[in-house]
């Protein structure tokens, strides 16, 4: 069964950067691809970006473009987000979610979710 926590949230300021990571567990990670999606309160879960099998192929959301870098390391059986510039908008609930597709959203094509983080970021 796959198992996938994230750390790393936080309270940030607008500008500054975090790296939110996303921990695999369960059979082998480089079967699956893996997704970045947020909920902002009052609002509904949205996708933000993801990466193929092998890290060779990303997509993000235009509103992060430039500012987001998705990676991973399937030695590690992780993910990671690195968010640059963040802006107040940014505010969310973080889930990793993983599927053995490899899609750019919506979260129904994500079969295995994690709990979240919080990033708060104030303006």
């Amino acid at each position: 069964q796959v198992q996938l926590v994230e750390s790393g949230g936080g309270l940030v300021q607008e500008g500054d950067s975090l790296t939110i990571s996303c921990a695999f567990s369960g059979p082998t990670f480089s079967d699956y691809a893996v997704g970045w999606f947020r909920r902002a309160p009052g609002k509904e879960r949205k996708y933000v970006a993801s990466i193929n099998w092998t890290g060779t192929s990303t997509f993000y959301t235009d509103s992060v473009k430039g500012r987001f870098t998705i990676s991973r390391d399937n030695a590690k059986n992780t993910v990671t987000l690195v968010m640059n510039n963040l802006k107040s908008e940014d505010t969310a609930v973080y889930y990793c979610a993983a599927d053995r597709r490899y899609s750019s959203g919506p979260d129904t094509l994500f079969r295995f979710w994690g709990q979240g983080t919080q990033v708060t970021v104030s303006s």
